[in-house]
């Protein structure tokens, strides 16, 4: 298994979407939420995404064509 950190930013009209678990479903992703900010107009969301190489990058895939901006995280993450 492999472990990707990313940052998320949701734009307006996938705030009330259930993007994550579509995500983590189709995917074969398990998701664990490290930290998440949600506004009326915007959402960030920190995720530990683990899976094969394989399914991560088809979750971020889905992630990207879904219209969610995706970041990766190196360096210091608070464990």
């Amino acid at each position: 298994m492999a472990k990707k950190m990313v940052h998320l930013i949701f734009p307006q009209r996938l705030i009330k979407k259930p993007v994550i678990y579509t995500m983590a479903a189709k995917c074969k992703v398990i998701p664990n939420v490290r930290r998440a900010k949600v506004t009326e107009s915007a959402g960030e969301m920190v995720l530990e995404l683990d899976g094969t190489r394989e399914n991560l990058d088809k979750g971020i895939r889905f992630l990207t064509r879904q219209g969610v901006k995706v970041e990766p995280i190196v360096g210091d993450v608070i464990e």
